[in-house]
């Protein structure tokens, strides 16, 4: 195994971009398939791993099943949803509809992932999913968990970039989202993302976590989008990375976010507060630049990322702190 993933994340995308220009497909088409082929690839990854050490532990006596696995934080695959018995299958087989059995099983096995895993394989050409899936194989099964989803984020971020304006829609630069991460500093509490696109926030901030020695457990993840082919975007991007949150599909206007914001929190800020502040900076932030940057209890969360969505994250951070000192 290389030692960080730089080399891996081209190669895979390589070969697999490789493949969408020798097909007839558009990114747009492309992307969300090849996306959810990465995560069966982390879920089996995770359960082949777990698999082992419960046989280990195991006895005669007790038959291993499901409620092992998640009390693990594992997702549960059954034979027909293994990574492994997909790529085996023999090439006269029918795997459009294999793969998308494999997704629905997984669905089923598995609440929180309920409508989020995508089951379009059957459009897409039989040679074209032999391929990718022989290309995804190729990642070693001694890589860290965290890889995959760095992987995962490359290809968000690739895909967004072929995509042009449209791509920024679900997907904001990581160098970005950590500055923003940087700034706000959270360290436990909730987090909420009234437009969070694919999720990069709360993977930066649980990132952010355990760079500070905290436990990931210490913050909770809340989110909004509108788009609901984003939102399964987010919630894999959250799965390969071992997160889970609340995400809803909604349209974000300032007066929504903050309805969302109460009920998560279950308190207002008072008038003169450092939260007040903050939320009368939002609005208007909100208003005139389509940004904002909202305080829950003591940690502040993020909208639409933009070069003016750091300028207000730092000045209500400074008025924050001032506040505090007095």
């Amino acid at each position: 195994m290389p030692a960080n993933t730089t080399e891996l994340e081209k190669r895979l995308w390589g070969a697999a971009d490789e493949l969408r220009a020798n097909s007839k497909l558009k990114s747009s088409e492309y992307s969300v398939p090849v996306l959810g082929l990465i995560f069966l690839r982390y879920a089996d990854h995770k359960f082949a791993k777990a698999e082992a050490v419960l046989k280990s532990q195991g006895t005669r006596r007790r038959t291993i099943g499901k409620a092992d696995y998640q009390a693990r934080g594992v997702l549960f695959l059954r034979g027909a949803a293994r990574f492994s018995t997909l790529l085996n299958l023999p090439e006269d087989a029918d795997i459009g509809k294999a793969i998308n059995e494999a997704m629905k099983a997984i669905e089923t096995d598995n609440e929180d992932l309920k409508d989020v895993l995508p089951r379009t394989y059957n459009r897409l050409d039989k040679e074209l999913l032999f391929s990718l899936l022989k290309n995804f194989a190729a990642v070693p099964m001694d890589i860290e968990g965290d890889a995959f989803g760095k992987i995962y984020e490359y290809f968000l971020g690739k895909f967004a970039m072929t995509e042009g304006q449209k791509g920024g829609e679900f997907f904001t630069p990581t160098s970005i989202v950590k500055l923003i991460v940087e700034i706000i500093e959270p360290f436990h509490g909730r987090i909420f993302d009234p437009a969070c696109g694919s999720g990069g926030m709360f993977v930066q901030s649980a990132a952010f976590v355990e760079q500070h020695r905290k436990a990931v457990t210490d913050i909770s993840i809340y989110g909004q989008e509108k788009v609901a082919e984003t939102i399964r975007l987010c919630k894999m991007n959250l799965a390969v990375h071992g997160l889970s949150g609340d995400i809803r599909q909604g349209v974000t206007i300032t007066k929504t976010s903050t309805r969302v914001l109460e009920s998560t929190s279950g308190t207002t800020g008072r008038s003169g507060s450092p939260d007040s502040q903050a939320a009368t900076v939002n609005s208007q932030a909100a208003q005139s630049q389509g940004t904002c940057v909202a305080w829950r209890t003591s940690m502040p969360c993020t909208m639409k990322i933009t070069s003016s969505a750091i300028l207000v994250a730092w000045s209500a951070m400074r008025s924050r702190r001032r506040a505090m000192r007095i």
